[in-house]
């Protein structure tokens, strides 16, 4: 009897019991969680009634879990004292790390992916399981139970890891490399299992390969709806899968089915990844080892698909997406040439236009394999838009999604067979892509509308600099015009007694001219109205519906009748569509005339570069003609004053002459007449003296005067 039920609502401590999260081959699996701290862990407890080889087993488990350190592989946690009292026996407590977004299969049964996963998730399962596998198997650990239930999501660093839980049927081969007993889930068992013979690690590529196959394609490989060991043995060493068809014969493949979610370029690499770990014989399952890893030959080319820089291209101009891989330093002309070959309409490179979902064209001085975003992308995640810029308007023909085959005939299966659930799959997986086909396209209109608001950011920006440097030139159009108008004013009054320049009053006036032509320049206005009736449209673009996410114009799947609901998802794509291309169209003819509006500033802007230079020109020139009218004013005052001293002179000479005259006279009276008039001449010489100094006086001066 499991009385498990019964102890749960035993106290342990701040630890409180939340829910039960599953049940083991041994035991039940309950989240707890820390009333105070928060914490969260996963408690596997073990059932009562257990013989010894399963106890044996359930030791073994945690033994194995308490040496294991990977990302990828569940931690075993501390078991927290206070919950020593749950346990239901004498074997101890399992305690884990909660992984809070559940396992596999509960993704695997999401409608949404009955035919596989995105292939994002795929490449993220590949990344993380064969990580997994691989560390157990370096630490000789067989896990042998390996399925959708026992592989976990957490979320960490805020992206979604795989973990692999219950080990209770792993093997460790510390005793040995080949084991013979027959464990694990029945599906996804390797076929020496089922024959009860010796196995290696390869069990484990084997049920890998068969978790792969069935992400990928919503199903397992080998006739997924019975146990397929007696029919699947004579398939061939690069069969994949088998399928029942109609007729109940079983038909094998050694590729991928229709429909899945994995690119062309990674179709192949993984159809070779599974042909090495669906090998019948188990020997050379997993491909053999690789001398230069010194691993097996599977794990190569797992490492190879994930090193794989794929970029993924929707041509906007027909609705086919273009998944091409890149080499590390590719350049962006080399990948626009490969797409120019791939397009339908054959984009030339010089009209190709790619853009990230942000709106960002790719730089073309970058590897585009530098400009796609780090990790593990499928094109589900991860999308380069083209465009083609010779274009406006949109109008296919568009690239429609396939129909599966089988969906084809959906009205004319019998209802019985065990297929028609894999077919109305099948349907409700067409028309899910369909409408992730319409995001997708949805997305493509809102990169362009994103990319025609940063061409609206840098006209406006453009704009702004165009009216500074409008207003710039304005104003030193003004001064100048009122410089000239005083200058010629002044020069009238002055020029009938003053200085006057015939050339110089010509050159003004040619000037005042000149300004009155450049002010017509400087009015940009007519530019202005032009980007103001742009931003209005751009405005009504953005209060547009399709500048918000339309969550339910695909979301119309809930009829019984499976072929009318098809038909009405084709009919409603069909006119969500072409709503969707008319307003993209409507983005790309404002782009369009953003596009022909920045000649037209660059134009302007120039013009007012080169009269602001011209007037400065002029201004210069202005300028020195003061100069020029100065040094002549300067020259002419130097020259009156010059001829002014000359007379001076001259006057001096003339004086200088007469008084010698009177001199001399004076001499000779005085020698005629010294005795007669003693005292009169004593009189006069004493004149005399004062005469002599009076001249010498004068002619210091004139000295002095010469000099200057």
């Amino acid at each position: 009897m499991d009385r498990t039920a019964l102890k749960q609502s035993q106290p342990g401590g701040p630890w409180e019991m939340k829910e039960r999260l599953g049940m083991g081959g041994f035991g039940h699996v309950y989240l707890y969680q820390n009333i105070e701290l928060g914490e969260k862990i996963a408690v596997k407890l073990c059932r009562l009634e257990l013989n010894s080889k399963n106890k044996d087993r359930w030791s073994r488990e945690i033994q194995i879990m308490k040496k294991l350190n990977h990302m990828n592989v569940v931690q075993a946690r501390e078991v927290p004292e206070e919950l020593s009292a749950i346990a239901l026996n004498d074997l101890p407590l399992l305690a884990m790390e909660y992984c809070s977004r559940g396992d596999l299969r509960k993704v695997l049964n999401k409608p949404e992916n009955c035919c596989g996963l995105k292939e994002s998730e795929v490449l993220s399962l590949l990344s993380d399981i064969g990580s997994g596998i691989q560390y157990l198997h370096e630490n000789k650990i067989i896990h042998r139970d390996l399925k959708p239930e026992n592989i976990v999501l957490q979320e960490m660093g805020g992206k979604l890891v795989h973990k692999i839980i219950d080990l209770g049927y792993a093997k460790d081969l510390d005793q040995g490399s080949l084991c013979t007993s027959f464990v694990g889930t029945l599906q996804y068992l390797a076929p020496e299992l089922f024959e009860s013979k010796p196995y290696t690690v390869t069990v484990d590529y084997w049920s890998f390969g068969t978790v792969i196959f069935e992400c990928t394609c919503g199903f397992r490989p080998f006739l997924h709806h019975m146990q397929p060991v007696h029919k699947v043995k004579n398939k061939g060493p690069k069969d994949i899968m088998a399928v029942e068809d109609m007729n109940g014969e079983v038909r094998f493949s050694t590729h991928l089915p229709y429909p899945n979610n994995v690119s062309r370029p990674l179709l192949e690499p993984v159809e070779s990844l599974l042909q090495m770990l669906l090998l019948w014989d188990p020997v050379t399952r997993g491909g053999g080892q690789d001398p230069e890893t010194n691993k097996p030959y599977c794990y190569t080319t797992l490492q190879n698909i994930l090193n794989m820089k794929v970029i993924h291209v929707l041509d906007m101009t027909s609705a086919q997406l273009h998944s091409l891989v890149l080499g590390a330093e590719e350049s962006l002309h080399s990948l626009q040439l490969r797409l120019e070959t791939n397009t339908q309409t054959r984009i030339s490179p010089l009209s190709q236009e790619l853009l990230l979902e942000t709106g960002i064209s790719l730089d073309p001085r970058r590897p585009p394999a530098h400009c796609l975003p780090d990790g593990l992308r499928g094109w589900d995640s991860s999308i380069v838009f083209l465009f083609d810029k010779s274009l406006t308007k949109y109008s296919g023909p568009l690239t429609a999604r396939p129909l599966p085959d089988s969906v084809n005939f959906i009205g004319k299966i019998y209802k019985g067979k065990p297929s028609l659930r894999k077919v109305w799959g099948e349907a409700v997986s067409y028309i899910c892509g369909l409408k992730e086909d319409y995001i997708r396209l949805y997305q493509g209109q809102k990169a362009a509308m994103l990319s025609l608001l940063r061409y609206n950011t840098n006209l406006t920006r453009y704009k702004n600099l165009l009216f500074s440097q409008s207003q710039q030139l304005r104003a030193k159009l003004a001064f100048f015009k009122t410089s000239i108008q005083h200058d010629l004013e002044q020069y009238t009054k002055q020029r009938q007694t003053g200085i006057s320049s015939e050339k110089m009053l010509k050159t003004w006036q040619e000037n005042e001219d000149k300004a009155d032509g450049y002010t017509k320049v400087a009015d940009v206005g007519y530019l202005d109205e032009e980007i103001v009736a742009l931003h209005s449209e751009i405005v009504e673009l953005q209060r547009s519906p399709f500048a918000r996410r339309q969550g339910d114009v695909m979301e119309q799947l809930d009829s019984s009748d499976m072929v009318k609901t098809i038909l009405q998802t084709v009919q409603n794509q069909d006119r969500v569509l072409k709503d969707l291309y008319t307003h993209l169209s409507t983005i790309l003819v404002c782009k369009q005339r953003i596009v022909d509006l920045f000649p037209k500033l660059e134009r302007a802007l120039e013009n007012i570069k080169t009269a602001e230079a011209a007037v400065m020109q002029m201004q210069m020139k202005r300028q020195k003609e003061f100069w020029y009218l100065l040094k002549i004013a300067c020259v002419s005052s130097l020259l009156y004053f010059s001829e002014t001293v000359h007379q001076l002179l001259d006057e001096n000479q003339r004086y200088l002459s007469q008084l010698t005259s009177l001199l001399q006279d004076a001499t000779q009276e005085m020698e005629c007449s010294v005795m007669v008039q003693y005292m009169g001449v004593k009189k006069q010489v004493h004149a005399f003296e004062n005469d002599a100094e009076t001249l010498n006086i004068i002619t210091i001066s004139i000295t002095v005067i010469s000099r200057l």
